[in-house]
């Protein structure tokens, strides 16, 4: 789901920058507030499980991907705000070492995949009160995922609006929102399920291990 830099307008990153920034300023604070000293190796233990789950990219047209990104586990493991720059983290490394994302991509990348879809799955599973089914871990990163690829998916379609050459030509992400929705979204629609299963298979795995210790 990354969108590799190059594809997005300078103002679309750098409205997305100036978003971002204050939104990691701020998350940085309430995770020093939030979280207990007990909490950052498990933090930073499914940091890395998202880190290898959002590596494993099935290519899309255009030059985006597809894949499983760990956000609702984050999410529902540890809140917001801990887990919207813990993945800002994941994307950051991934632009750095592999060249997945970018580094200008990263502030577009951070708030849809990050907040955006993290808000959302927080928002479903307050809605669902306090069910402990599997759905009820299932649908929230299902949607949280499915809204960020939607997200995603119209950030690109933007593109050749914002910025074309003499002819007419897209300088940018070239196609809109028509192919991009259906490109994007439609697969994650499958990855939202299965990240939906992983997700209630590990949280049920940390809370048994809870127990038990």
């Amino acid at each position: 789901m990354h969108i590799p830099d190059g594809l997005i307008a300078p103002q679309a990153y750098l409205a997305a920058a100036a978003i971002a920034i204050p939104c990691w300023a701020y998350a940085v604070k309430r995770v020093s507030t939030a979280l207990d000293e007990a909490a950052i190796p498990r933090l930073a233990v499914l940091t890395a499980l998202a880190f290898v789950l959002s590596t494993i990219m099935l290519p899309l047209p255009g030059g985006t991907s597809a894949h499983l990104y760990g956000m609702g586990l984050l999410v529902l493991a540890f809140g917001l705000w801990p887990a919207f720059l813990a993945f800002s983290l994941v994307l950051a490394l991934q632009a750095l070492l592999l060249g997945a994302g970018g580094i200008t991509a990263l502030p577009v990348n951070a708030l849809t995949m990050g907040l955006v879809g993290g808000a959302v799955v927080v928002g479903a599973r307050s809605l669902l009160g306090a069910s402990r089914s599997a759905w009820a871990t299932v649908l929230p990163v299902w949607l949280g995922v499915v809204v960020a690829a939607t997200g995603l998916a119209l950030v690109l379609g933007a593109q050749p609006l914002l910025g074309s050459d003499a002819a007419g030509r897209p300088l940018f992400f070239p196609f809109g929102p028509a192919v991009t929705l259906p490109v994007i979204v439609l697969p994650h629609m499958i990855i939202g399920l299965l990240e939906g299963v992983l997700t209630w298979m590990v949280l049920g795995m940390l809370e048994s291990r809870r127990a038990t210790t």
